[in-house]
């Protein structure tokens, strides 16, 4: 059959009722069968444009080719040439904004990918289980001359993660600092199980201290050392992977009000707390009847998700809503988390400005106030920007509120060293060749440099950074 007929093989799904009663993992997974006839989609196309879709340039045109020969380690061995997580990226990336998106099967000028567009997360995902599976390894070529050097990588994290990898392939000694007692970053705190679990997580971690990678949790760079510190102890080079772990707020009326979350705060009490899992983890977290999650990324998606699985857990009808300013086609969210969050009964409600909101006598949310929005211009983002319209003010109740509208960096390090260049959103400054930053031999990458992101650009910045950090080494 031609691979323009064959429609796309569905992924398998964890049964709807099911999903909101625990956390387990959603997606299934392709079988080999099924991941075959998926595969045998693929054209083979001459200038295979998926590839400059993929922030790390995986070659993905040979990994699915290998694939459809049965040559499943081979496949492993082509996907980790440019990315040591994935697993954990054919589970978090979003696809339909990059490789799929590029695919040819989409129509161009299309704003995210078209169902027929070859699932290559999907395939990814299904590769690097089978190496986790059967304990594949990848042969590292270490450069003797470099066994001697020390790097410190600040934050565990995407960024970190992919850069200290990098680094310890070629025979360097990393030591990765984590300001919280778990490895991960946002991998951890961030993304619910129900997405990555824990497993997954823990071994792709784990694997970097195979490598003879060092992790120090608990350390605070910054605070329990400044970089001059570091560089006083015999590293080499440091790179930055802090993240962006300062939440942002409305600026409303009332926003202190008990009830009241960031989504940082619900979520890393949630996936990094095991606050689902009270009272046998010691992290509570409190669930309403009336749960409203304000804004349109992955991270509402993520926060309104788990919140109306506890509301289920916690014997409460499940009625959490996401309220967002524009409408469901501006939403930046994943499309798959998008219907993910539909399907387990997470209510929408599209052009609506949150104002304000009321408290009961003990302090506590109990109400939010509204106004309605109609779009108009669009604005620095290329989207339609929301107007408000005078007189549609509205109140519905609101017994947990979680504010996921964005983070802004995180200024722990950046506040106490003040040759480190900051832009006005007080991101790092970098050079973009190289991720080296205004202090010689400071690199930096992900979130702290660009503003929040993707997992994958995290990674493509901190690859950049790693190969810089190896040239300027070598040729010490």
């Amino acid at each position: 059959m031609n691979a323009l007929k064959k429609e796309p093989v569905k992924i398998k799904e964890l049964e709807t009722k099911k999903r909101i009663g625990s956390f387990e993992e959603v997606i299934a997974g392709y079988m080999e069968e099924e991941a075959l006839e998926e595969a045998s989609r693929c054209l083979q196309c001459k200038n295979p444009v998926c590839i400059a879709g993929c922030p790390v340039e995986i070659d993905i045109k040979k990994f699915i080719y290998q694939i459809t020969q049965k040559d499943y380690k081979g496949a492993y061995s082509t996907i980790r040439e440019k990315n040591d997580f994935p697993s954990m990226c054919g589970r978090v990336c979003p696809a339909e904004y990059q490789c799929r998106k590029a695919c040819v099967l989409t129509k161009k000028g299309s704003p995210f990918a078209s169902e027929q567009a070859i699932n290559i997360h999907f395939l990814e995902r299904f590769v690097g289980d089978y190496g986790i599976k059967n304990s594949l390894e990848i042969p590292i070529k270490k450069d003797e001359r470099l066994s001697k050097t020390r790097v410190a990588v600040v934050g565990s994290g995407p960024a970190g993660l992919c850069c200290a990898g990098e680094l310890a392939r070629q025979g360097i000694k990393v030591v990765v600092f984590e300001s919280l007692h778990k490895t991960g970053g946002v991998l951890r705190y961030g993304i619910p199980p129900f997405r990555l679990p824990r497993e997954i997580l823990d071994f792709e971690i784990n694997y970097l201290k195979r490598l003879g990678v060092e992790i120090v949790p608990n350390f605070i760079v910054g605070r329990t050392r400044t970089l001059d510190e570091l560089f006083r102890e015999g590293y080499s080079c440091i790179f930055l992977g802090l993240g962006a772990g300062t939440p942002s707020f409305l600026g409303v009326n009332r926003e202190n009000l008990c009830n009241i979350y960031s989504a940082n705060e619900f979520l890393t009490r949630v996936n990094l707390m095991s606050a689902y899992e009270f009272p046998k983890a010691h992290t509570p977290v409190n669930i309403g009847n009336n749960i409203i999650v304000i804004g349109g990324g992955n991270t509402a998606m993520d926060a309104a998700r788990a919140a109306i699985r506890l509301q289920k857990m916690n014997g409460i009808a499940p009625n959490t809503t996401i309220f967002y300013r524009r409408t469901e086609v501006e939403m930046p969210a994943r499309r798959l988390e998008i219907a993910h969050a539909k399907e387990e009964g997470v209510k929408f409600q599209f052009l609506v400005q949150p104002k304000g909101f009321t408290g009961n006598e003990s302090g506590f949310v109990s109400k939010i106030e509204c106004i309605k929005c109609q779009l108009g211009e669009p604005d620095a983002s290329g989207r339609r920007r929301p107007v408000p319209i005078e007189g549609s003010n509205f109140e519905t109740p609101c017994d947990v509120a979680i504010i996921a509208v964005g983070l802004q960096a995180n200024q722990v390090l950046t506040s106490v060293t003040p040759q480190l260049k900051t832009d006005k959103y007080k991101d790092v400054v970098v050079a973009p060749d190289t991720m080296e930053t205004s202090i010689e031999k400071v690199f930096a990458g992900g979130d702290i440099v660009g503003g929040e992101g993707t997992v994958i650009e995290a990674m493509g910045m901190a690859k950049k950074a790693s190969r810089a950090i190896l040239g300027l080494l070598s040729k010490k």
